[in-house]
């Protein structure tokens, strides 16, 4: 009788390249950690199917050793494909970028509803990314601030609530796209992730850009239960 060839690794390395795997990066403080990174890496969609697929491939060449033909040949049909899929998905992977941790303040005004556009390129820069040279780059592409050889890299995010109203700080390495090429882009910026939002551009160092985004006017937060009407 033969052994049906697992559909596991053939759904895994058929993926597209520009699918995310929803896994979020758990919030950290500002100053990251090499542990942190070590242990995001290990965590990652890829390095856990590669893991897996590894462990199934050495379970089944240890039963063809010990002469299991049945456990030798099924570890071996569902463990080969699905580390070629985790070694496939590690070679186009890109981390998420770095989250940190919001006060009080800015955690509430993140629930309101002038705050979805915001809220939702949080979450998106803040997920495991395939097939993608830097996050936001289908955005950047559209806002001219591209470099295929060098593009930007969004290193941190940070969530922030100031005059009542709640923004975001952006911080990208950008070796490749100069200062002046995100100034002179500045009023677009603000306009591109969302109405009512208005960005500002300064310099961190030599090589880093910090954009600011944040609404036009302050942001209400949901009211709790009993406080009041709701903004639905």
């Amino acid at each position: 009788m033969g052994v049906r060839p697992p559909e596991l690794g053939a759904s895994v390395a058929g993926m597209s390249k520009k699918d995310s795997v929803p896994v979020p990066s758990p919030s950290r403080s500002g100053t990251p950690l090499a542990e942190d990174g070590a242990m995001q890496a290990i965590a990652s969609p890829g390095s856990l199917i590669t893991i897996a697929g590894a462990v199934l491939t050495v379970v089944g060449s240890i039963a063809y050793v010990t002469d299991s033909p049945t456990l030798s040949l099924a570890g071996v049909f569902y463990g080969v494909p699905v580390l070629l899929g985790g070694l496939a998905l590690k070679s186009s992977e890109l981390p998420p970028a770095e989250l940190v941790e919001p006060s009080a303040e800015a955690e509430a005004l993140r629930t309101a509803e002038a705050s979805q556009p915001l809220r939702k390129l949080v979450k998106d820069v803040t997920r495991w990314r395939y097939g993608q040279k830097a996050h936001l780059e289908s955005s950047l592409e559209a806002l001219k601030l591209w470099d295929e050889q060098d593009p930007p890299q969004l290193l941190r995010v940070a969530e922030l609530a100031e005059d009542g109203g709640y923004g975001i700080d952006l911080t990208f390495q950008c070796q490749g796209v100069g200062l002046d090429r995100w100034q002179a882009r500045q009023d677009r910026l603000g306009r591109f992730f969302g109405p009512g939002l208005r960005a500002e551009v300064s310099q961190l160092g030599k090589s880093k850009v910090l954009v600011r985004l944040r609404p036009l006017v302050a942001t209400a937060p949901v009211a709790e239960a009993g406080e009041g009407p709701s903004g639905a």
